[in-house]
């Protein structure tokens, strides 16, 4: 069930009506729970079955990890989460992959290739799968107790609005507000939904900007990308990098727009969702566009794999080796492809640059020069050139249409006759793009703008969520296009 399809809107516009209506704390955790699953099925059909598996795996383990006092029965328990969870992830997820692998050594020692499964990939599973493994982890750790119920923990892995592309959201920061809402609220808070509500009018301006980033600017952008991209052996330097810069801005749009309709619906719910997205183009380093692009991921990976592996508390050279596997393994995470693997090692490579540079000229990040106007668009500029340098490999999955794009975009040829006439022939995707860059640098300058138009009165803020509405409207072409994370 897509967000953008009326589909969506009729499915939350009755779970916010039945809630409302109905202020029986059991039966909401119920219908909510009801909800979620009738969601998720009317996206994956029968892949239901590996939500629910993945539900009772971790909510039995933690159970376990938790009651047993044994060290060596902890590591256990935890070890059986962890391979039940990465093994569906891998199977579904690498087992083509994997296949097509063998099967290139294979044929170049004459043996008969096995013939590739086909499997179809489950919506959302990368991201519940992390989910879950974050809950276990911190029972394991001890920073957390498990869940009261099995009720609780499953609408904690299934709840609705971040169920197939995120955020990634840890139980430590969900359960506590579940409880709060289910245990101890009576129908007098309850009522308080209403259009005055503080949590209702912030929520519906947080969704309507996702719609407008995914369904204005994202999917009328994306012809840029697609019309450059599928062609891009014959395409000029400028070609690329006008393809390269529409598809930087159409997976913000369209990854960040969901993001924003997740946090808005949860919000609208009464659930506070972390911040996803926090102006990612205008990171002064690579490790700095990691605190701002797709922040829940990032933050896991930091959290669950580069600490675990000693993090930066080793030599120098186990910490760059830390921050390259975490990066291909990202990467990997994206999908089974060497796309994903070329894109993973870039960012490898950058953040070890990075790390390498601070430590060689440890002073030069406290230089006055990076904190003038000037020295901070130098370090966005060319954080930039290599974020979008980036892009290109997790665009084309093509190897030699890949290559040839990135060595076009370094190696400048100033061919300008074609881009001229594809801007052209495609004025005004381009002018949606224009619009899209000028916005952002907007929101950059003038902080929490969202929040800001939340805070109108009703009549103002009325009237900007009918002018983004009726924007929506006149420029869709009234096909719903798939967001770009449901296929990781």
């Amino acid at each position: 069930m897509l967000f953008t399809t009326i589909e969506f809107i009729l499915f939350f516009l009755l779970v916010l009506t039945t809630i409302v209506t109905i202020k029986h704390k059991k039966f909401q955790h119920l219908f909510l729970l009801f909800a979620s699953y009738f969601f998720f099925y009317y996206t994956s059909n029968y892949l239901i079955v590996l939500l629910i598996f993945s539900t009772l795996l971790d909510f039995y383990a933690g159970q376990e990890i938790w009651k047993t006092k044994n060290i060596s029965h902890k590591k256990i328990i935890f070890s059986i989460s962890l391979i039940g969870n990465l093994g569906l992830l891998g199977f579904f997820k690498y087992a083509d992959f994997g296949i097509s692998q063998i099967n290139t050594v294979g044929n170049s020692l004459g043996i008969d290739p096995i013939p590739f499964l086909n499997l179809a990939l489950p919506i959302g599973i990368s991201f519940y799968t992390f989910q879950t493994i974050s809950y276990t982890a911190d029972i394991y750790r001890g920073k957390l107790e498990p869940s009261k119920s099995l009720r609780e923990f499953a609408l904690f892995v299934s709840f609705f609005p971040q169920l197939v592309a995120g955020p990634i959201v840890r139980a430590k920061d969900f359960l506590p507000q579940l409880r709060e809402k289910m245990e101890n609220f009576s129908s007098k808070n309850l009522a308080l939904i209403s259009i005055h509500d503080r949590n209702l009018k912030l929520g519906i301006t947080i969704m309507a900007f996702g719609f407008l980033k995914k369904m204005f600017f994202a999917d009328n952008i994306a012809p840029i990308a697609n019309d450059i991209f599928a062609n891009s052996l014959n395409a000029t330097s400028l070609e690329i990098w006008l393809g390269t810069i529409a598809f930087s801005f159409q997976i913000y749009g369209d990854f960040s727009g969901y993001s924003d309709i997740a946090i808005g619906a949860a919000l609208i719910l009464g659930f506070k969702f972390p911040l996803n997205f926090n102006k990612p183009y205008f990171a002064k380093s690579p490790s700095d566009f990691w605190k701002r692009w797709h922040i829940s991921l990032s933050s896991w990976l930091r959290d669950y794999l580069y600490i675990p592996l000693g993090g930066n508390k080793k030599s120098s050279i186990r910490t760059y080796s830390n921050l390259f596997a975490v990066m291909i393994l990202g990467g990997l995470w994206h999908g089974a492809a060497i796309n994903f693997i070329v894109w993973g090692t870039l960012h490898g490579l950058y953040l070890v640059l990075h790390k390498s540079l601070k430590i060689i000229f440890p002073k030069q990040s406290q230089n006055f020069f990076f904190k003038t106007k000037l020295g901070k668009i130098i370090s966005i500029s060319i954080t930039q050139y290599f974020i979008l340098l980036a892009w290109i490999p997790f665009r084309l999955q093509e190897i030699d249409g890949m290559f040839y794009s990135m060595s076009k975009f370094i190696i400048v040829d100033f061919q300008i006759l074609e881009v001229i006439e594809f801007i052209l022939g495609h004025k005004f995707n381009v002018l949606i793009l224009v619009l899209f860059i000028i916005i952002h640098f907007i929101s950059f300058r003038n902080r929490n703008i969202v929040e800001k138009i939340s805070k109108f009165n009703l009549k103002t803020w009325f009237i900007v969520i009918i002018i983004i509405t009726t924007s929506i409207i006149f420029f869709y072409n009234g096909n719903p296009e798939d967001f770009i994370y449901f296929r990781f």
